[in-house]
């Protein structure tokens, strides 16, 4: 049985879909106001992740990442690049798109923006003010209302009284309480608006997500999923509104992913250690990335620094070593021993879904993933032909898919199993001439890298420890 953390109850829980072998999920996207950040393909990569993982396990899943495209980051984009700020919202979507698409991270089922869906969100601004949940100003704003709401800060464990010492009303704002948030803003001079009965305006940044869900999911989902950053107010106002509208509860599980951090930091552009996605991918391979955060518990915070990206490529490079073909000449290994490497495969898959159905924890189905290859490498060694290696690299090959790793050898490089070949062969000469210190320099600098070289009367082989 899958067990998920819920964040609304804060423990683990049996995995039940309202309807059955069918997941809906909604995973709060992008504001497109800029380029991409790592920290963007982090939660990007967790919900492809849990996503896939769900997939295997038989769910159709209705996945639905949104893109707000009107807000005032992009305005103010927007106006500083003298450009209308739709198409620069439009670019940047596209932009993200192909980021995705170069993170192996599979299409959202749909994308859809908050221009588009202002019908839906005008509907519930009506009705919310309709329940008495919601309140016009005489300027053209309408507000939610959160003393009405007697569950308000029930996900984020916030008491409103706690919260509304630190609170207070901005100028312009006509607010009855200070935790009031916009449902839907007056327009300003040279700002896009759209015609609704509250005057020209345009909609508040949590009340889209709400529309859109209900547009896309309906009224109960099952899974709404973000960084742990939305919790509050984000998460809390959708839920707020939402279950306010609909009378029913909004989504069965809250998952949230942790906040990646380079250095020890968190990402910020007043500190200016934002890294875009592009940047990061013209330097290092998409499957970096995704071991990167396949190696931490999504709840926790990832640390993303030279030391752990060079770790994540020993790792991608350990995991394609059990993709090897057998040695030239191999004459293969006791019919027990095959039998044994087969039962070794099966054992992953088992151990694999265990780790996976607990939370999704990456860190131990990885671990296991490890153990088949470390069972292949060593069957190879001695001597399994390609046929006996085969169903184990076959199973090697289904779960690390199941992750989105790629483990692809980069094109015209011959990947670096081949250069390593190289360094042992010129080993072998040096060891025939009898430079024992050189041999030696040789083997210790490959075992700081990872690679194991194991000597026999057969000759030299490697594997990656």
């Amino acid at each position: 049985m899958l067990r998920i953390y819920n964040t609304l109850t804060r423990k683990k829980e049996d995995f039940q879909t309202l309807e059955p072998n069918v997941v809906k999920m909604y995973v709060c996207g992008v504001t497109v106001y800029n380029d991409a950040h790592v920290g963007h393909a982090m939660f990007a990569l967790v919900f492809d992740i849990i996503r896939r993982y769900l997939e295997y396990r038989g769910y159709k899943v209705k996945h639905v990442m949104n893109y707000t495209d009107v807000d005032d980051k992009i305005i103010n984009r927007a106006n500083q690049l003298k450009e209308d700020p739709l198409k620069l919202a439009q670019r940047y979507i596209d932009d993200y798109a192909q980021n995705l698409k170069d993170l192996n991270i599979l299409p959202a089922t749909i994308n859809p923006r908050a221009t588009q869906t202002m019908d839906e969100i005008q509907t519930m601004v009506k009705g919310l003010i309709e329940k008495g949940f919601a309140y016009a100003a005489s300027n053209g704003d309408v507000y939610f209302r959160v003393t009405k709401d007697p569950d308000y800060g029930k996900l984020s464990g916030r008491k409103l009284e706690d919260m509304q010492a630190g609170a207070r009303i901005e100028v312009g704002e006509q607010k009855e309480h200070p935790m009031d948030f916009a449902l839907w803003k007056a327009a300003k001079p040279g700002e896009p608006s759209w015609d609704s009965p509250w005057g020209k305006g345009r909609p508040g940044w949590h009340i889209e997500c709400s529309a859109m869900n209900l547009k896309e999911l309906g009224e109960q989902i099952d899974i709404h999923g973000g960084g742990n950053d939305l919790i509050f107010p984000h998460h809390e106002n959708e839920i707020a509104q939402s279950e306010s509208f609909t009378g029913k509860q909004f989504a069965r599980f809250w998952i949230h992913n942790g906040m990646l951090q380079l250095g020890g930091e968190k990402m910020s552009k007043s500190l200016g250690n934002i890294i875009s996605i592009k940047e990061f991918l013209s330097k290092r391979d998409a499957d970096v990335m995704r071991i990167l955060v396949l190696t931490g518990n999504y709840r926790a915070p990832l640390i993303f620094n030279d030391e752990t990206l060079d770790a994540a490529e020993k790792s991608i490079e350990r995991l394609k070593s059990g993709f090897r073909p057998a040695q030239p000449n191999a004459k293969g290994i006791p019919a027990g021993s095959a039998s044994e490497l087969t039962s070794q495969a099966e054992a992953t898959q088992q151990s694999f879904t265990n780790a996976m159905d607990d939370d999704f924890n990456t860190p131990l189905a990885m671990a296991s993933i490890y153990e088949l290859v470390k069972a292949i490498n060593t069957a190879r060694d001695e001597g399994a032909t390609d046929e006996q290696l085969k169903p184990a690299q076959a199973a090697l090959r289904e779960l690390t898919s199941v992750l989105g790793l790629r483990l692809q050898e980069k094109k015209g490089s011959g990947g670096a199993d081949k250069f390593i070949d190289l360094l042992v062969e010129i080993r072998s000469e040096v060891r025939k001439q009898k430079l024992w210190a050189l041999s030696d320099q040789i083997r210790d600098k490959l075992k700081s890298l990872g690679v194991t070289i194991e000597d026999s009367k057969e000759g030299t082989t490697w594997r990656w420890s």
